[in-house]
């Protein structure tokens, strides 16, 4: 079962959120907010959509090329480790 499937319910809970935060910046269009305010909230949902893709990338990492138990001496762990805090720091 591929990590996607294992953690659907979770990332799907991100997902609405998502497009909570979209949603929200299609009404603060449709009433004229400010420029302040929309650029507030679109900064919001881009951090939200890192977050997520942070997350997916991480897991894949772990479950694909990593796997400790499938696959003892596949990779050096430490250098992924090193991968996905570069990858969390660039998608923050």
């Amino acid at each position: 079962m591929t990590h996607t499937v294992r953690e659907k319910q979770k990332l799907l809970a991100r997902v609405r959120r998502i497009r909570g935060q979209v949603e929200a910046i299609e009404r603060a269009l449709d009433g004229e907010a400010g420029c302040e305010q929309v650029m507030h909230l679109i900064a919001g949902a881009r951090g939200a959509m890192a977050g997520l893709m942070a997350e997916v990338v991480e897991d894949h990492v772990r479950t694909h090329l990593v796997n400790a138990e499938k696959y003892p001496n596949a990779l050096n762990a430490e250098a992924a480790e090193q991968l996905l805090d570069v990858v969390r720091t660039y998608l923050k």
